[in-house]
């Protein structure tokens, strides 16, 4: 299993806040050259009308990144005050988001099989459904493994869904000048498109989720779940 990393970035006026492409590129462009990156996910908001079952969960992040890693001392190694990440939280590489407030969280990836994976074509990005539960368990073992054991697999029934991911805490060192956050969980399906997300969540497999949710072992503090268009980044090959 590998770690991802995830920063998310919130302003006031999320709904409003946009950030520029150029920003964007110059982003992925130090994305690329952070030393041990196995892959870089820069997300931004999907379309406004794009139709999922929570709506009411409010806007999403103007900007969230998932940067995953082999192992834990590798991504521990860029996050120091000397790391590679240090970069992207310098003033003025992201000028959009002056004043945001920004979280981060190290977790442990698990990925689950679906039926078709597809092939993502280079330019258009396909489009993430990201959740996370904030809150806590009453008991997190059992709620774990009663989520592990049983989601994924009503996960994988959804129509076009080429990737299925839930991450699980862990405890992580860094200098960061960003929040930490310890969400019990997180989880991230992924789709061709808005479309093709809008129809997957519209479908009666979400009946099925809806059931297996109310199982759930008791927690509070609810979950998100938020659309998101995501560009795809690969670190630069060595010299």
């Amino acid at each position: 299993m590998s770690v991802s990393y995830f920063v998310f970035f919130v302003t006031p006026s999320a709904a409003e806040t946009r950030v520029a492409g150029a920003e964007i590129d110059a982003l992925c462009d130090v994305l690329r050259t952070v030393r041990g990156l196995v892959e870089g996910l820069v997300f931004t908001p999907a379309p406004a009308d794009t139709k999922h079952p929570f709506p009411d969960d409010g806007p999403p992040p103007p900007l969230a990144l998932q940067l995953r890693f082999r192992t834990l001392p590798d991504l521990e190694a860029t996050l120091r005050r000397d790391g590679d990440l240090q970069r992207v939280a310098e003033a003025g590489l992201l000028r959009s988001l002056a004043g945001a407030a920004v979280t981060q969280q190290a977790m442990m990836t698990r990925s689950f099989a679906v039926a078709d994976p597809g092939a993502a074509a280079p330019d258009r990005p396909r489009c993430s459904y990201l959740v996370h539960y904030p809150g806590a368990a009453e008991d997190l073992n059992a709620w774990l493994a009663h989520y592990v054991d049983h989601h994924p697999a009503i996960m994988a029934r959804f129509p076009g869904v080429r990737e299925i991911e839930i991450y699980t805490r862990v405890d992580w060192i860094d200098a960061m000048p960003w929040t930490r956050v310890a969400h019990m969980q997180r989880n991230k399906l992924v789709f061709d498109s808005p479309q093709a997300l809008s129809a997957a969540l519209l479908s009666p497999v979400i009946r099925e989720m809806r059931a297996d949710f109310h199982s759930f072992p008791r927690f509070t503090g609810g979950n998100l779940h938020y659309p998101m268009m995501t560009r795809v980044v690969s670190p630069a090959a060595p010299p």
